[in-house]
């Protein structure tokens, strides 16, 4: 498969180092920023450029709002295409300025209009700095186009600054989209075993675990488009993986309170040998997933396939073995049929990490 400047190995481990940093996200991109700030303020001043502000002013838009790999990389080639074409269409109403000003009023008004229905195009960054930059050109004084120019080479450097702070240590969207399924799984997991546990009296109270995990799910739609950038990984899979990690969060609640229903249906569910096994797999199934996100090896994953298999088959006896039995409460063919439903939904999560984990050839 041919790399590009955006690729990044799927399979790499993430070190505890990456770890760390990448828990720590908010400062370490702060730092980031603050270092580029203070060099290209060192730099401008020792260069004395003219409208030096501007490289500084551009380095933290650019930087500020994303600082992946995925995005930086876009946004700044935007930018600099935004940048170019404001400056042109400025440079040109300085221009028809020094010969009528309703002239070029009526150009930069055209200009604008143009900004604004692009703006609702793929493209609305660019857009939007076509209008900004021939703003900025456009302020200084009828025909100076020293001072059009200067600007515009000022905003460009901002960007080609941004790009080069952004590609030392990049930010990985991926490896960040990474941890953040693995600790929604490992929250997932806790949940679980704490809500079905045989060793617990009354129903657990886990609502910053379950706000927790959804969260996680929140921020990882947010990585979606700079993870296919970086990786090529089909934003399909991904939007798959997002739909399947909710209906987990949603089924989970339902088979906790079903669970809970009355002390009959727990009993029930706790001594039945094939819900104890579903219970003991779903663990094991969620810990491997989480393990196999941070070694960035799916092997493991496979192992567990072949067993998930068979206890749905043993579910699915189970509930139509006891269809016709009154003795078993429908909370209990409700804990067994969203069992049933987990059992499914772990074996295509499965699947779909362990092609995400997987290098194309």
């Amino acid at each position: 498969m041919k790399k590009n400047i955006f690729s990044v190995k799927r399979n790499k481990p993430i070190s505890p180092l990456e770890l760390k940093i990448y828990r720590n996200y908010r400062i370490v991109h702060g730092i980031r920023i603050a270092v580029a700030f203070v060099i290209t303020f060192l730099l401008i001043r020792m260069l004395n450029l003219p409208d030096h502000s501007w490289p500084l002013i551009t380095l933290v838009v650019v930087m500020g709002p994303v600082s992946y790999m995925g995005n930086v990389i876009p946004r700044a080639l935007e930018r600099m295409a935004g940048t170019v074409g404001g400056a042109i269409l400025g440079i040109i109403a300085l221009h028809i300025e020094m010969y009528s000003l309703t002239l070029m009023m009526l150009w930069c008004g055209c200009a604008a209009f143009l900004c604004g229905y692009l703006a609702m195009s793929k493209r609305p960054y660019a857009a939007l700095l076509v209008g900004i930059t021939l703003a900025v050109v456009s302020s200084a004084p009828a025909g100076d186009l020293q001072t059009a120019l200067w600007r515009s080479t000022n905003i460009i450097l901002g960007c080609i600054l941004a790009m080069l702070f952004t590609s030392i240590y990049p930010q990985r969207a991926f490896i960040n989209w990474r941890i953040q399924l693995a600790d929604f799984l490992a929250d997932y997991l806790k949940i679980t075993s704490a809500g079905v546990s045989r060793n617990v009296l009354n129903q657990p109270r886990m609502t910053g675990l379950q706000t927790r995990a959804l969260t996680n799910v929140v921020k990882m739609r947010g990585l979606i488009t700079p993870v296919n950038k970086e990786t090529k990984i089909a934003k399909s899979l991904l939007e798959e993986i997002q739909s399947i990690t909710r209906d987990m969060i949603a089924a989970q609640k339902f088979q906790i309170n079903a669970h809970w229903a009355s002390r009959g249906s727990r009993f029930l569910i706790l001594n039945s040998h094939t819900l104890s096994d579903m219970e003991q797999m779903t663990r094991n199934t969620l810990s491997t997933l989480a393990h196999a996100l941070h070694e960035g090896n799916p092997s493991p994953i496979a192992s567990n396939s072949e067993r998930l298999n068979e206890i749905t088959q043993e579910l699915h006896c189970l509930l139509l073995a006891n269809e016709s039995d009154e003795v078993m409460e429908s909370a209990v063919h409700g804990y067994v049929w969203l069992s049933i439903q987990l059992a499914i939904q772990l074996e295509a999560l499965s699947t779909l990490i362990t092609k995400a984990l997987t290098e194309n050839k």
